[in-house]
Parts: C-alpha cells; structure tokens; sequence
C-alpha cells in the first residue's frame, strides 16, 4: 500500500494531539482525520479523563464516530485517520463501521503492550488492526508501522508515573 507524500506530516499531527492530551492530564494518544488532498478535517485526543473516566472513549473512537456523524460513506471512504498508535480492536471496529477508507499508525499495539505494562486504565490488547479490518466486507488500507520511535515517545514514563 502506497505511503503518500504528507503521511508522516499528518501522523505528526496526531502526535501533537497526543501531547496536547497528555498535557491536559489525559491518556497520551491522538488522532487526526484528513481528507484524499491530506486536509485536516478534525484532530482527537484521549477522552479518558475528559469523559470522566470513560474506558471507552479513545482518541480513535471518538474521531470515528465525529465523522459517521458529519461525513457521507462516500467522503469517508476518501479519508485517512492518522493514529499515534494503532488502532485496538474497537477502535479499529469503529473506523470501519463508520467507513473510513484508510489508517496510518505509529506505534503498533504489541509495541505499546510491552511498552506500557498492564496498567489498569490501558490494558492493551495486543490484536493487530489489520485482523479487525480484513474480517470486514469493506476495504480498509492500512499503512503502519510508521514513525513507530517518535511514536513510542509519547509514551515514555508516561503510565509508571501514574502508578
């Protein structure tokens, strides 16, 4: 799958999504949503904390969910959801039945497991994207590893000084 030439510029901007959440007190992830010309539709957080305490409310699923609301199938299809991370099992669920057509991801999710332990408000499933989208009945490309130590970063001593 082809890798477009503003990719590592936009899962950038997911990065400093991810950094503004953690600044803000909130889990370090993020994500941005752009359309076929690489124009940003809509950035995202972690809404852990924002949604008090919602398990559920990762930076993907609420972007996911933004955009079944606010975009057509057909414009969806043509869009690219940057992650700092890649996509769990739900959220991956959540980008393909809200039809996103294609995911970018830096750090995969065995690489955030080992990284991040077994913390009781990140129990990382390690169940690569790809497993989710292919069991689907729509497409969805997938680019990533990318940027995977920048992305890993984000992370850095972030969850053992929750402790």
């Amino acid at each position: 799958m082809p890798q477009r030439d503003y990719d590592e510029r936009l899962l950038r901007e997911s990065f400093a999504a991810a950094r503004q959440a953690r600044d803000g007190g909130d889990h370090p992830f993020g994500a941005v949503l752009a359309d076929g010309n690489g124009n940003i539709l809509r950035r995202q957080g972690n809404g852990y904390s924002a949604e008090g305490g919602d398990r559920t409310a990762h930076a993907e699923k609420l972007l996911a969910s933004w955009a079944a609301k606010n975009l057509s199938l057909d414009e969806l299809q043509r869009c690219t959801l940057y992650s700092s991370a890649e996509p769990c099992a739900m959220c991956s669920g959540a980008i393909y039945w809200a039809g996103i057509g294609r995911v970018v991801f830096g750090q995969t999710e065995r690489d955030l497991k080992a990284q991040t332990g077994a913390h009781e408000e990140n129990p990382t499933l390690d169940l690569p994207c790809h497993i989710v989208f292919e069991a689907g009945q729509r497409a969805t490309e997938i680019i990533g590893p990318l940027l995977a130590d920048e992305a890993a970063q984000l992370q850095a001593d972030f969850w053992s000084s929750k402790g």
